[in-house]
């Protein structure tokens, strides 16, 4: 008798994933708890702290525990006596990684925040918690963690630092807590104190708290409600499986908005989400493949909005479309210049070397400065705190802002109050944003065509391109224009921080970039053209 072969699907970019791509959760979480010594990668902290995978031996239990050890040592170096929130999102890894963590910190007298009305807390819940404790406050400071990969895919996991400031920790941090894990780590842990879970989770310094509803509460200072109730503005909105599932439902309940969550499904191996460009599983709102779900539905609502699974991005869907991450920003922009009218006119637009160029013509017009810094939210956070930021934005689709009033809101990026800003938008204007872009934007200042490509990049790569000069390439040439050293940067503009790269601009605004990435293996080439497709080519 012969047997059927079972021939497996062939994948494609946009489509639910196949059943035989899914990620093994039990072989994940084996791996990560016995994986041998042996075979362990080193601690690493890129843009957004430690990433890896438990089956690739770079983030397993003994990782957590050595970054977790090390991030109490650092406390208490700076004097940090307040208490640490603590969050965690939906990956498969994040919960064994959350548990390790906090028998760490109960071990060490450590006093955890962690999230009582709903187990999975977002990163701008977490960067709002510590802002508010702290900010009455002259010393007893609080910080925290998000353990979290962001939108990286089902079989990773991550841990990011947040310092008593609110937002990511700045490099000199991550350095340190890095270096110190690895030496705990090269001695096999024996510095690391640590208790059982089940004693962990019930001894006096950890605290469970309802973080969900002060911050959904807090939102109505971000976002003006009334005008998104009164326009009945309908709004569809795909978690994507992330941590902020379960806010949707109660931001819709005390303001009286009109929202459906198209999907509320929660699984580690996230089988409801289409394939990436590249035929992979990632969480990422800014991909038309891996928001084509929501996409599909565009025609039910006024407003879509998609998140990562840690909540700090945003995906912007309008009858037209997901929109580009960049028009969304530019729109966004335009519109708060126009509609918080008691932020100060000497307020600033921050955004990242690599964001469009659109930001610099809206922002001069207003006669507003632009904060240009390299890659990474962190450049951001003091502007922020300190309220001479009115918004912070990257080209990767995150973003925040200051309260409607022009106070701190969040220091890390936040896709709850960016999306519901696009409801605000809708409703005030009676256009989506894609229709302001267009007729507001494009209409006055050319429509530049934006693109990204990325490759592979080795370390004696990236160690060239963070050694050059601007002198060193002065006279290149870019689509035919000679490059003069004054129109080539290797340091940002804003705060003269390296970018680990190089961004060169043309006398039109058009741009190239090239830089390697802070979160994954790869190196990422940008560019804006300001005279279409063919001259970004």
């Amino acid at each position: 008798m012969v047997g059927l072969k079972v021939r497996p699907k062939v994948p494609e970019a946009g489509k639910l994933v196949p059943w035989n791509m899914l990620v093994n959760l039990r072989q994940l979480r084996h791996a990560y708890h016995h994986t041998h010594w042996d075979e362990l990668g080193k601690v690493e902290f890129g843009t957004s702290g430690h990433r890896g995978s438990s089956l690739k031996g770079t983030f397993n239990d003994q990782h957590i525990a050595a970054i977790a050890q090390a991030v109490v040592e650092y406390r208490q170096m700076k004097g940090i006596t307040g208490p640490h929130f603590m969050g965690y999102d939906t990956h498969a890894l994040s919960e064994p990684a959350f548990r390790t963590a906090l028998e760490v910190y109960a071990a060490n007298g450590i006093d955890v925040v962690i999230n009582s009305g709903d187990k999975y807390t977002p990163t701008p819940v977490a960067s709002r918690a510590i802002l508010e404790y702290n900010l009455p406050r002259e010393n007893h400071h609080a910080d925290g963690v998000i353990i979290t990969p962001s939108h990286n895919g089902p079989a990773d996991g991550g841990f990011k630092y947040n310092p008593p400031h609110g937002g990511p920790a700045d490099k000199d941090t991550t350095n340190w807590i890095q270096e110190r894990a690895n030496q705990i780590l090269a001695a096999r842990n024996k510095d690391v104190k640590r208790i059982p879970f089940q004693r962990a989770i019930r001894v006096a310094t950890t605290h469970q708290k309802d973080l969900l509803t002060p911050f959904v509460r807090g939102l109505r200072l971000v976002a003006d409600w009334q005008i998104i109730k009164m326009a009945d503005v309908s709004i569809g909105v795909d978690p994507m499986g992330g941590s902020g599932v379960n806010y949707w439902g109660p931001i819709a309940d005390m303001y009286g908005l009109n929202i459906t969550v198209v999907n509320d499904r929660v699984d580690g191996r996230f089988p409801f989400m289409p394939l990436d460009k590249d035929l992979t599983i990632r969480m990422d709102c800014s991909s038309p493949f891996a928001m084509a779900g929501l996409i599909s539905l565009s025609d039910r609502f006024d407003i879509g909005i998609g998140n990562d699974t840690d909540f700090d991005r945003h995906g912007i869907v309008t009858s037209a479309g997901l929109m580009n991450p960049n028009h969304y920003l530019s729109a966004a922009i335009w519109y708060l210049l126009q509609n918080r009218p008691t932020w100060k006119n000497t307020l600033n637009i921050g955004k990242t070397l690599v964001t469009t160029s659109m930001i610099d013509k809206l922002a001069a017009d207003h006669n507003r400065e632009v904060f240009v810094v390299p890659v990474g939210f962190k450049w951001f956070v003091e502007g922020l705190r300190q309220g001479w930021l009115a918004f912070g934005c990257e080209e990767s689709a995150g973003a925040s802002l200051l309260t409607r009033d022009g106070r701190v809101w969040t220091t890390d990026k936040d896709g709850f109050s960016l999306g519901l800003l696009a409801a605000e938008m809708t409703a005030k204007t009676g256009r989506t944003p894609a229709e302001i872009y267009e007729q507001q934007l494009v209409a006055r200042y050319g429509s530049p065509f934006y693109a990204r490509n990325d490759g592979p990049i080795t370390n004696a790569e990236k160690t060239i391109l963070a050694a050059l000069r601007p002198q060193d390439l002065a006279g290149m040439k870019i689509a035919g224009e000679t490059v003069p050293a004054e129109r080539i940067f290797t340091r940002a503009p804003g705060n003269d921080a390296p970018i680990g790269g190089v961004f060169a601009m043309l006398k039109d605004g058009s741009w190239g970039a090239i830089r390697p990435s802070g979160t994954e293996p790869k190196m990422k080439v940008y560019g804006e053209s300001w005279q279409g497709k063919d001259h970004w080519e």
